[in-house]
């Protein structure tokens, strides 16, 4: 037996994943500021595994498939280089401008549905990432005319090569929404990363401080719903249908760099903001089939 949900639901679900992610973000960067990448990471995957340990013991418990097994372990390692990756960048790129780097990753992600996933991709929807990534486009002409400094170029870099992962990450979330519920997915999800990021522990690794514990926990909180959230939207709608969701991801990096780390929002910034929401609209507007749950080929 098959069930359906709207398109425009699963979109909306897949928009409000992403603004929970965008919250994440911003303390995770803050926290990367403040004591470190590895820190960071490790102890945000540890708690993050307790809080998926408990759901998963509680609500699931299946033992995953062998095809599933395999897409968690691929998609937990992918996802560990893009975070750390992403994250190290992100400390030393204002918000706006490392998201708007990123925006290279849901064009890529068009175009390996079609290939990985065999999805036909409409050209509705290249048409509205493109409009997006026009915005994209003259955000970086405004970033390229201020003086950013070596520390925001090597960050700029480290950001566009988690990217290429994060695109990688978009299809695999899609194989594994059809091969597992959510639950099992963000459980393995954040094991797997804790898994590898432990094993630098012994030399990498500092006891947290009371100081940072709570901001720590409110990052595995925000990373969890989110994969959480996401995992739903991409088992009931296409991967190149939701890959667009992921520029309004710019709205929230302009508000927190503003009232977080007071990061200036500049004319160009506002304009490729513009576009960039336009882009998201007319994807949404968009009127697919309705998108069934089934089995899926693994790579």
């Amino acid at each position: 037996m098959t069930t359906a949900v709207s398109p425009a639901r699963a979109f909306a679900v897949g928009a409000f994943g992403i603004a929970t992610f965008s919250c994440m973000d911003a303390v995770m960067k803050g926290l990367v500021i403040a004591i470190g990448i590895y820190d960071t990471m490790f102890w945000r995957s540890v708690i993050a595994a307790g809080f998926t340990a408990a759901l998963w013991l509680a609500l699931c418990r299946r033992r995953p498939t062998r095809a599933a097994l395999r897409l968690h372990l691929v998609r937990g390692t992918v996802s560990t280089v893009m975070a750390l990756l992403f994250f190290w960048g992100l400390a030393r790129v204002p918000m706006a401008q490392a998201l708007a780097l990123s925006y290279v990753a849901p064009l890529l992600a068009l175009a390996l549905a079609a290939v990985l996933l065999k999805e036909r991709v409409p050209r509705a929807a290249i048409g509205a990432s493109l409009i997006a990534f026009a915005g994209v486009g003259v955000i970086l002409i405004g970033q390229a005319r201020a003086d950013l400094g070596h520390d925001a170029f090597v960050g700029a870099i480290a950001i566009l090569v988690s990217a290429f992962c994060y695109a990688w990450n978009i299809i695999l979330m899609r194989q594994q929404s059809l091969a597992a519920d959510p639950i099992e997915i963000i459980f393995f999800q954040s094991v797997v990363v804790a898994v590898l990021l432990a094993l630098a522990a012994p030399w990498l690794a500092s006891p947290i401080s009371v100081e940072h514990a709570p901001a720590l926990v409110l990052a595995a909180f925000l990373a969890t719903a989110s994969l959480g959230i996401l995992a739903w939207a991409y088992a009931h709608a296409p991967a190149s249908y939701l890959a667009p969701t992921e520029y309004t991801s710019f709205l929230w990096a302009a508000f927190f760099g503003y009232t977080i780390f007071g990061e200036i929002v500049s004319v160009w910034t506002i304009a490729g903001a513009a576009l960039i929401v336009g882009g998201c609209v007319a994807a949404a507007r968009r009127k697919p089939e309705p998108f069934a749950q089934a089995e899926t080929m693994v790579p």
